[in-house]
């Protein structure tokens, strides 16, 4: 215990408490305050931004630097060397593949991208003008009531089937939330095309005529994955752990966390940063928008620019502004009004000094939003790509939280301030 960090808590009226001091393999140590409640206290976090919830091996963050680590690998060389199923086989073990692994888990993966037949059904309950994020809460519940054959939490077997299952399907149900709303056929996934080749597929591909994949839609679209995959303990992943500490089932806990991601704060960002572009309009109303940005006093923010974790350059942002690129060209779009206004709203930001120093640079939501855009995705469609992207993030966390012998039931504390004890009067007297 000699050589044990300590921090020593000094309360008026009380012996000191010694805390111990915990040091991961990267970022701030950590003060262990799990004794404060044996004393009769413990801490007031709201929003828990001091407070770690857990221990991971998963992702780290180190927003001051511009850092995203997945399992040791910067974002920026998995995104540019890899693809999504490399990083999802990451996510999940630890290590990247090597070949053979990597085509046994892709074609395991393939395997399970059907989804039960009369799942086809509980999309007719819905309103076909319906958010198609309203859709995807409701029908990745569901899958607990189709697939209840891997149920067992504390299987390891159920659990990795489980695991496959959600990374299979998630796709095709985002893909068919987005089939019932414009009132189109369905269409089965296809097992001879890439993970984002097939989604591409069956968003696009109607039976009566033959849809090719473009190769630069796809890696755009594999990159935009890759960049979503996980974030650390975000709301959405908190809320998936939290709903998963309780012993819920998988499919169930992934239901929280896309309900959390929905939030416009969270998920809902690069939907957000789009409707902000549809608000400026054109080019020539951008310096109307940007003196407003500037307004302390006015309650304009521009959306996509800046992150609240990353006080430096959004290192996702760099890869998605050359993949975002690539596909406008690929596109040749000269001519569309929206993705002027926000070639210019980048070229603003990453020159005039005010947005410089304040480093309010273009994030991934922005550039990863003018893509979607621009192949046709509605903006309606963006936060349920987001949800299919991080769901790995979220079957990996919740895989790591289910073999950590330390996971307990998420109970957070109150400060209460409401009132004191008092009794009730009798009815006739008040």
């Amino acid at each position: 215990m000699a050589d044990k960090k300590v921090a020593t808590l000094h309360i008026p009226g009380r012996d000191p408490i010694e805390l111990p001091i915990l040091a991961g393999t990267e970022g701030p140590e950590v003060i262990d305050v799990r004794a404060l409640a044996a004393h009769g206290f413990f801490t007031f976090d709201p929003g828990f931004l001091s407070t770690a919830s857990c221990e991971s091996k998963i992702t780290y963050i180190d927003g001051d630097e511009g850092i995203l680590l997945h399992r040791g690998y910067p974002i920026a060389e998995l995104a540019i060397e890899t693809d999504y199923l490399q990083v999802c086989y990451l996510l999940l073990s630890g290590e990247l593949p090597t070949q053979e692994q990597y085509q046994q888990f892709r074609a395991h993966v393939t395997r399970h991208t059907m989804v039960h037949e009369q799942m086809t059904s509980l999309f007719k309950a819905f309103r076909r003008d319906s958010h198609p994020m309203a859709v995807m809460c409701g029908v990745a519940g569901a899958l607990s009531a189709f697939y209840h054959d891997s149920l067992d939490i504390n299987n390891p077997k159920h659990r990795e089937i489980a695991a496959f299952r959600l990374i299979s399907k998630m796709p095709t149900l985002a893909a068919m939330s987005y089939k019932y709303s414009i009132g189109q056929p369905f269409m089965y996934p296809r097992n001879d095309l890439s993970y984002a080749g097939n989604f591409l597929h069956m968003m696009f591909a109607v039976p009566c005529e033959e849809y090719k994949v473009n190769p630069v839609i796809e890696r755009a679209m594999d990159r935009i994955f890759i960049l979503h995959a996980d974030h650390e303990q975000n709301a959405s992943t908190s809320s998936m752990r939290m709903a998963g500490s309780s012993g819920a089932n998988p499919f169930a806990c992934i239901a929280a966390g896309i309900a959390s991601l929905w939030g416009p704060a969270h998920g809902g960002a690069n939907e957000a940063c789009l409707k902000m572009l549809e608000e400026i309009g054109s080019v020539d109303r951008i310096p109307h928008f940007i003196a407003r940005a500037k307004d302390k006093n006015d309650p304009f923010r521009l959306m996509g620019f800046g992150h609240r974790v990353y006080k430096n350059y959004d290192p996702r942002a760099t890869v998605m502004r050359d993949t975002c690129h690539e596909v406008l060209h690929e596109l040749n779009v000269s001519d569309h009004p929206l993705l002027d206004v926000a070639m210019e709203l980048e070229r603003i930001a990453l020159s005039d000094p005010y947005f410089v120093e304040k480093k309010l640079y273009p994030n991934v939501d922005f550039y990863s939003g003018i893509i979607l855009k621009a192949i046709g995705i509605p903006t309606s469609m963006f936060t349920v790509i987001f949800a299919l992207s991080r769901t790995i993030g979220w079957i990996s966390h919740w895989l790591e939280m289910q073999s950590d012998p330390a996971s307990r039931i998420s109970r957070p504390r109150q400060l209460y301030t409401g009132a004191p004890t008092r009794h009730v009067t009798p009815f006739e007297q008040r």
